[in-house]
């Protein structure tokens, strides 16, 4: 079992949320724990708002002149189009570049704040101020805004900025723009900034000196068994940090960081927890095929868990996988364990057509010269629509266990090798467990799968990091093989990916088809909603036309009624405003179409120009 939190460098404290972390994840072994303080720059600041009154007919003359007209007139031009005093006219304009509506010269010219004014029918009344606090975070580079100042409060701590050597005094307000300030006072929700309303935050300035203000933060070194690597959480209270966790995590592994500093933790005290934590990982995956084997010796009435021996073995494994109807998770530690030869190939390619999603994870790389030959055949078997049928995941593990999983109804586990004898594969007598017994199925499933989501997880961090479509596709077909398509939806809303869409949105047709989502899922619903932020411009919106219809004809294939009821008025207007729909067509009529032409594809609507804007 792991050391006893009372054994090691941790903070009194944080005795019983180092007990809380360990006992909900036993993977997890909390090796260090501290607790320090931090600096919060505080800064009072002032604002300038304006907010919109309802314009006259002069001033909307005048700045629809300035937005339509081409090229736009002078002052005096305007005047004498419409028979007024010039001086009548130069008057209002004059106001109109006071209040930021008008720039400051000749001919007309809108400014970008007046044309959203404009765009509600107003114009600015005079600016007022007011006074809030800046509060900038010396860990993440970030400023938030709120209406009272924070209290001071003595804390007699290290201080964890000192320890990384940061910059505690940089006032980071300082360095940022109108633009910045205005994002994150809409995040602030102080209801300052509100363009849609026409209130407006159009200057900024900070008043006095910036204040320290000290808060405590705790620090946690956490050893995962499952992957043998080290990570640093921060917390404030029970809330997880991840985006500052991230960072000191890239600073260890870069080696910036000093863990005899950071968590009072000797390097020959960090080997020790090392060894406790694999010895304890081993031992657990003993514990786990004993558990089975002892089932299996107690059980010859009701076949729940039988052995397998020598040639049963790549037979019984032959014959679980052809049965699988939705999904198969593999784990081997060696990818060659898996008698990876035709006829297993054929096997997969039949699977992939009738839609079952399939999962092949392996331990280490060390692998037989013809590895890379292995991978692009896996690779090369595709769904029919076009995606990876087989996902391939090498996970950086040393886990001795070949386990697979079919439908969570049958569980396949044993140490075993094969053997190269003239072309053929020989087991070499290890035994296997075969199991229908759903409560060890759970229990398997439940590892296997979150080792493959933990895995994903890494691999869509990596994507983003490096902007690459290709990885963040494979990570969409992994966590749609595991059912995990709203993980899948709110990572691209949360990284705001939307060109990620179009494959998405296969991925989602591909489990509809094969029935491993139902045609009524909330996540359908969810899917649509996101087209309100699509810009109709969009590179990939042909692509995204496309899946959509397939999307509603898949479920229309099913069941109409319920494809009609997802195009409520909100959906059906972005089909209509992207051009999924045809502007003559009704919902009805849409969904018709989809049923009457299942094969047929079905082209966006052009564009209308019926709303094309005209030149003054």
């Amino acid at each position: 079992m792991f050391l006893a939190s009372s054994a090691k460098p941790i903070d009194e404290s944080l005795q019983n949320l180092v007990v809380e972390i360990e006992t909900q994840n036993p993977d997890l072994l909390v090796v260090a724990a501290r607790q320090l303080r931090y600096s919060l720059q505080q800064t009072n600041i002032e604002l300038t708002i304006t907010e919109p009154r309802p314009f006259n007919v002069l001033e909307e003359f005048i700045i629809r002149a300035g937005i339509e007209f081409e090229p736009a007139p002078t002052p005096q031009e305007l005047a004498s189009l419409l028979g007024l005093d010039p001086v009548f006219v130069q008057s209002t304009i004059k106001n109109l570049q006071k209040l930021q509506t008008l720039a400051p010269k000749s001919p007309i010219t809108v400014t970008e704040q007046g044309r959203l004014f404009y765009d509600k029918g107003a114009v600015p009344q005079p600016p007022y101020a007011v006074q809030i606090y800046a509060i900038a975070d010396s860990l993440g580079e970030t400023v938030n805004f709120q209406a009272e100042p924070l209290n001071e409060v003595v804390i007699n701590l290290p201080s964890l900025t000192s320890i990384l050597q940061l910059n505690e005094s940089n006032n980071l307000i300082s360095t940022f723009n109108l633009e910045q300030v205005q994002k994150n006072l809409q995040a602030s929700g102080l209801g300052l900034h509100v363009p849609e309303t026409g209130k407006i935050v159009t200057a900024f300035r900070s008043i006095g000196s910036t204040q320290t203000i000290w808060r405590k933060i705790s620090l946690f070194l956490i050893f995962d068994s499952t992957t043998e690597k080290l990570t640093i959480h921060l917390r404030r209270g029970k809330q997880m940090l991840d985006s500052r966790s991230k960072w000191l995590d890239l600073l260890l592994s870069e080696g910036k960081i000093s863990l005899d500093t950071l968590c009072k933790l000797p390097n020959e005290s960090l080997n020790f927890e090392r060894e406790a934590a694999k010895k304890y990982q081993n031992a657990e995956t003993a514990a786990r095929l004993e558990k089975i084997h002892q089932q299996a010796l107690g059980n010859s009435q009701k076949k729940e868990v039988i052995q397998l021996r020598d040639r049963e073995i790549n037979q019984k494994f032959l014959e679980i996988i052809n049965t699988a109807k939705q999904q198969i998770i593999i784990y081997a530690t060696w990818l060659n364990h898996l008698n990876i030869n035709p006829e297993f190939i054929a096997a997969l390619e039949a699977l992939a057509k009738r839609g079952v999603s399939i999962i092949i994870s392996y331990g280490l790389e060390w692998e037989p010269e013809n590895l890379l030959e292995i991978k692009e055949k896996l690779q090369a078997i595709k769904t029919p629509e076009d995606l990876p049928s087989v996902q391939l995941l090498g996970l950086e593990e040393d886990v001795y266990l070949q386990e697979i999983i079919i439908d969570r109804e049958i569980y396949q586990c044993g140490f075993y090798h094969w053997r190269n004898s003239h072309e053929s594969h020989i087991p070499l007598g290890e035994l296997v467990y075969q199991v229908k017994k759903s409560q060890i199925i759970q229990e398997a499933y439940e590892i296997l799968s979150t080792r493959c989501q933990n895995y994903a997880q890494k691999l869509w961090q990596q994507a983003v990091e490096k902007c690459d479509i290709q990885l963040a596709r494979e990570c969409l077909c992994i966590w749609g093989t595991l059912g995990k398509l709203e993980t899948s939806l709110n990572q691209i809303q949360k990284n705001n990916w939307l060109e990620l869409l179009p494959i998405y949105l296969n991925v989602v047709i591909h489990n509809l088809k094969s029935h491993n989502l139902a045609d009524d899922s909330p996540i359908l619903q969810s899917s649509l909603l996101l087209l309100s932020q699509v810009e109709a411009e969009a590179a990939f919106i042909e692509q995204l036309r496309l899946a959509y219809c397939q999307l509603l004809s898949a479920i229309a294939q099913q069941n109409p009624d319920t494809a009609l009821n997802l195009l409520n008025n909100e959906v059906w207007a972005q089909f209509l405003r992207l051009h999924i729909a045809a502007e003559t067509d009704s919902p009805t009529e849409f969904i018709s179409q989809q049923t009457s032409q299942p094969k047929t594809k079905r082209k966006a609507a052009a564009p209308s120009t019926r709303n094309k804007k005209t030149k003054a």
